[in-house]
């Protein structure tokens, strides 16, 4: 390998720690005010919508099969089913409809 690599997963190395150790350091035992705790307790969802989102209109080259897929998936989280009742229940309305395609 050349030393570019090496200087590449360094730099890479360094640019994940670092965000990670400032916290670490310096908030070492304080408490955050409650609206940035409620900030922070929100990024894991938003970050999985963004990632999410984009993909359900680029599945397939057909746009509907993610939006149905999608919205499946929405009514069945929005009723209060399982995790894996959602997951499964998608992939049945799906199966059904590249059936009737």
């Amino acid at each position: 390998m050349d030393a570019w690599y090496w200087w590449m997963i360094l730099g890479m190395a360094i640019v994940t720690y670092i965000p990670r150790a400032i916290p670490l350091t310096f908030l070492e035992g304080r408490e955050l005010p409650k609206p940035v705790q409620n900030v922070l307790r929100n990024i894991p969802y938003a970050v999985l919508g963004a990632l999410i989102f984009p993909a359900i209109f680029f599945i397939q080259e057909n746009i509907w099969f993610g939006v149905i897929g999608a919205t499946a998936a929405f009514g069945l989280a929005f009723s209060g089913a399982n995790v894996m009742i959602v997951v499964l229940g998608s992939i049945a309305v799906l199966a059904g409809f590249s059936l009737l395609l």
